[in-house]
């Protein structure tokens, strides 16, 4: 639930940058860094959409797949995987855009790396979910092997039996 919650405050972040390169929103509330250069700039589009909205559909999906996992057992660990592997291809994204903040544009957005901190929580969530997945996995494949019946394992008594 924690991935969910973060997922949705992303999304919420990034609603708010789409609303602005949209241009739905005239001006962003930006108290520190230069938010409007940054989001202005040729670097907040990428392969023709808005890089907020690229962020807000990713948030979307990592929402979607948190409550998938709450609902799905069985799946948790293929869940878990896929939660993994979007959200740090997600902070690969967002340190590659961080770096033409500082290095190219001169402007750092406090949005943005509002939404590279959330989605770097959700990266390193998800590990731990992977982690307690996989666990709790090994865990129910000892116990299955554990639970095999006495007759079949040749550990079983004789009391109860006709000859004891």
């Amino acid at each position: 639930m924690l991935i969910a919650l973060l997922a949705l405050v992303g999304a919420l972040v990034a609603v708010y940058l789409t609303l602005f390169k949209v241009g739905v929103i005239g001006e962003l509330v930006c108290h520190i860094g230069s938010c409007e250069r940054v989001n202005t700039s040729r670097w907040a589009v990428f392969l023709g959409l808005p890089v907020a909205a690229w962020g807000l559909a990713t948030y979307i999906v990592l929402l979607v797949l948190a409550l998938m996992s709450v609902q799905r057992a069985g799946f948790e660990r293929q869940i878990a995987w896929m939660l993994v592997v979007l959200s740090g291809w997600s902070v690969l994204f967002s340190a590659w855009l961080t770096s033409k903040e500082l290095f190219v544009i001169h402007a750092i957005c406090i949005w943005c790396v509002t939404s590279a901190t959330i989605m770097t929580l959700i990266f390193f969530t998800s590990l731990v979910e992977l982690w307690r997945a996989r666990r709790a996995e090994r865990a129910e494949s000892f116990d299955t092997r554990s639970a095999a019946p006495p007759a079949a394992s040749g550990s079983g008594s004789m009391r109860g039996s006709a000859r004891g």
